[in-house]
């Protein structure tokens, strides 16, 4: 069923993505750039995720589908400008060259750059929704994408951690302070993203402000296990089914959650992330897929 129900939601996913920027212009070496990133494959979590929660709260999750897509059109525009030789300068993204690599520096910029109000414009555009369905579509995408969102996470990133003088929020006892600003990190760069794709299914199907609330915890639960698994599979993966070179993050001179918990005490805090998940959407009559999802989040190998 879980299988069934996520390849269902990535038909309608892919087929929309595939119909973007098709103009035969003066510029169309730019629409190559910006598909070539686009279409380069993924587990497309972030619009699956805005589709199962617009049916988990009654709505039809179709019209959650122009609203997953553009915030992927924004996380694919983060991915092309994160592996750029002033970023991280990767040179392979998802086992393929990445943008910078396939065309060059200038266009892999730009490319990165349209994308971004072209996302902006599939929700303008998108059906069956309100003015003010739209309008908080574009808030929520703004917002986890901007100052305080995304890009924040990653200056904090590039800078290694919290800037002096940052005030980290939700540390707890028992947690030190490096942890805290990986987590801190985690939440902007990662957490928030995945936490908008949540509310953009919550818009979608007209949820209320109690379902949002679950909708965030479940998505910002998801996000810190997600970002955690992924620096546990920087060290265990197979490079091939990874998709980019394994111990990359090391060579940068990052710390990741296992120079700091270990792999052990990785696992255990994915899980942890995990069970908080599930419980947020457990009550939710309907909420079988996205328990299953966190779990497989959890396990996941690439």
């Amino acid at each position: 069923m879980y299988e069934e129900t996520y390849q269902t939601y990535l038909t309608e996913i892919e087929g929309f993505l595939q119909g973007l920027f098709l103009t035969k212009a003066p510029y169309r070496k730019l629409q190559e750039a910006m598909r070539y990133s686009l279409l380069a494959g993924g587990k497309r979590l972030r619009p699956v995720l805005s589709c199962a929660f617009a049916q988990l709260f009654g709505g039809d999750w179709h019209r959650a589908v122009p609203l997953g897509c553009a915030l992927e059109l924004v996380h694919t525009y983060s991915l092309i400008h994160d592996d750029l030789p002033c970023m991280d300068n990767d040179n392979f993204r998802r086992g393929k060259p990445t943008c910078h690599k396939k065309f060059d520096e200038t266009l892999a910029v730009l490319a990165g750059d349209a994308l971004q109000p072209e996302a902006f414009t599939l929700i303008a555009q998108a059906p069956d929704l309100s003015a003010e369905q739209r309008i908080d579509a574009v808030m929520v995408l703004a917002r986890a994408a901007g100052a305080d969102g995304m890009v924040a996470g990653q200056v904090l990133d590039t800078l290694g951690g919290a800037e002096d003088g940052v005030e980290t929020a939700g540390v707890i006892a028992g947690i030190t302070s490096q942890e805290a600003r990986l987590r801190q990190m985690c939440q902007l760069k990662t957490g928030a993203m995945i936490r908008g794709a949540a509310e953009l299914g919550c818009i979608a199907a007209g949820a209320s402000a109690l379902d949002f609330t679950a909708a965030g915890i479940y998505a910002g639960e998801l996000g810190l296990g997600f970002q955690i698994r992924d620096d546990m599979l920087d060290v265990i993966a197979e490079e091939g089914e990874f998709g980019k070179p394994i111990g990359s993050d090391r060579a940068e001179g990052k710390t990741t959650f296992v120079d700091i918990l270990g792999l052990e005490g990785c696992d255990a805090a994915v899980a942890a992330c995990t069970r908080r998940a599930k419980a947020a959407v457990a009550p939710y009559p309907g909420s079988g897929f996205l328990l299953d999802l966190a779990d497989r989040m959890a396990e996941r190998m690439k």
